[in-house]
Parts: structure tokens; C-alpha cells; sequence
């Protein structure tokens, strides 16, 4: 299988923090500096969040154009990837740093449960967000939760709601949610490629599950996530050293089922996604 493998980093997520492995990256110069070693590592792709001072999660527009411009300026051609997430501020707030262009954003396009909450997307909202990633020319990635939001998401991309190429996350392990489960895997597989065979889809597993995930993933052909946002061990034992390491482990992981890791070169033309101007 020949196909380039994309690695995803998620670097930091909402909820990770220093109690939980000092190596969680807060600050934006922390950030900076994990998703470049994550860069060098073989990630082409860095999925964003970003932080307080006190660590709690915000989606503070200046913090977002400052990882922005930082990683630009040191990941030169690395995909940068915001999040839309609910967990860092309330409705349209979720979209404020739409306007600084990145080349990707996430996008939840329907609502589940999660540990002890619902995470609520409202079809408004999600159209306003999807509406605003049309309007800045940012590609979604659309984080699928249960196999409706993968049926909505091709529903969308085909009804032209969605900017640019079509590509599908599977997340799996978020307890409430999808657990990482083999037979589910699979169909998710089977749904993209007999509904929309033209997309690109990636898989994620959260907590223990990223290793599981990341092998099925990368052995069925698709493309993977890691990083700390989703897990912060390598093992029960063993803490993450950095998110360089995760995306080593995913690197290997390709190599063992004959995949050459993507380049950011690679990953941009597979998602069609132009290089921005200097």
C-alpha cells in the first residue's frame, strides 16, 4: 500500500494539564515548540487549541493568531487546524477565529453525550460554523462522534455547505460516545468509501484506544490522529515524553504496514489544500 499516511497532532485539547503530565503544552510558546518537534517527528497536520494562564480552555481570537503566526513561522507549510470546539466558549464564540484563515478548522456537525455533559451542536450553529468556513476558505474536518454525524457530514459536502475537500474523523473511546470497537471501525470504512469515495477520512482513539485506533486506521488505509489532547501515556506504566513521541509511535506504525508517512506536501495536495501565501 503506497498511499501516504497524514499524522495528525493534536497537541494540548481542552482538558489535559500539567497534573495530569507536565509535558502538556499550555502556553503558545510551549505549543509552538511541541508542534514543531511533532512537525519534525512526521505530523503534517497540528489540530489547535488554545489556553489561560490557569490552563483553562478559551477560543480567544489574539491567542489563535499568535500559535498561528508561530507556527507558520516555524512549521513552515504544516497544516494548522483550529478548533471549533465546545468545550472552550458558546456558540458563535466557538467560530471567532474563523477570520484569521486557517487552513483547516474542526467541525462537529451533530451532538452527543460525552463523560458528563452533552456536547451540543445545533444544526444553527453548525451551519453558521460551516457557513463561516466557506466564507474564509478554511477546509473542515469534520469530527465524527456516531455514524449520523458521518451520514450529515456527506449530506453537507454534498449539498455544498462544506468548504473544499471532504474529509471525515472518526472518533472513537470518549466515554458515552463511540467506543473503539472493530466491527463499528469497519463499517466507517465501509460508509466512506460506498458513499463518498472521493473523501479522505482519519481515525482517532482517545485515552488507551490511540494505539488501537492508529493501527486500524493506518493498516485500512486512511490517515491518523495522536498526540496529547486525546492521550497523555504510552503506556500504564509510562507518561508521554512529548507529542513527538506519540506521533513517532504512529510513524512506526506506518512503516510496519508498509505506508510512507505524509508529507506536509503530500497532505496538502491529498486534502487539496494550497500553501499560504508568504
Amino acid at each position: 500500500m503506497s498511499k501516504p499516511c497524514i499524522i495528525c497532532v493534536a497537541i494540548t485539547g481542552s482538558l489535559p494539564r500539567k497534573e495530569n503530565n507536565p509535558a502538556v503544552p499550555i502556553t503558545v510558546a510551549e505549543q509552538i515548540e511541541s508542534t514543531q518537534e511533532a512537525f519534525e517527528a512526521g505530523a503534517s497536520i497540528a489540530h489547535c487549541h488554545v489556553r489561560n494562564a490557569d490552563q483553562t480552555p478559551t477560543s480567544d481570537p489574539e491567542k489563535f493568531a499568535l500559535l498561528l503566526a508561530g507556527l507558520r513561522k516555524h512549521c513552515p507549510g504544516m497544516i494548522v487546524q483550529l478548533s471549533t470546539g465546545g468545550r472552550s466558549g458558546a456558540g458563535q464564540e466557538r467560530g471567532g477565529m474563523l477570520p484569521l484563515r486557517p487552513d483547516m478548522a474542526s467541525l462537529s456537525v451533530g451532538s452527543n453525550n460525552f463523560p458528563t455533559r452533552v456536547y451540543e451542536n445545533p444544526p444553527a450553529l453548525v451551519d453558521w460554523l460551516a457557513s463561516e468556513m466557506c466564507t474564509y476558505a478554511v477546509t473542515p474536518e469534520v469530527e465524527a462522534f456516531d455514524l449520523s454525524h458521518i451520514l450529515q457530514a456527506i449530506k453537507m459536502h454534498g449539498e455544498r455547505k462544506l468548504h473544499g475537500n471532504l474529509y471525515v474523523q472518526f472518533v472513537m473511546g470518549v466515554k458515552n460516545a463511540m467506543p473503539v470497537d472493530k466491527d463499528v471501525f469497519d463499517f466507517y470504512v465501509h460508509t466512506m468509501a460506498t458513499r463518498a469515495p472521493e473523501a479522505q477520512w482519519c481515525a482517532a482513539g482517545i485515552g488507551p484506544g490511540q494505539l488501537t485506533v492508529n493501527e486500524w486506521a493506518i493498516a485500512a488505509g486512511g490517515h491518523t490522529r495522536t498526540g496529547m489532547e486525546d492521550n497523555v501515556r504510552l503506556d500504564r506504566e509510562r507518561l508521554a515524553p512529548s507529542n513527538a513521541a506519540l506521533v513517532q509511535r504512529a510513524a512506526d506504525l506506518c512503516e510496519k504496514h508498509e505506508r510512507p508517512v505524509a508529507t506536509w506536501q503530500q497532505a496538502r495536495e491529498l486534502l487539496a489544500i494550497p500553501t499560504p501565501a508568504a
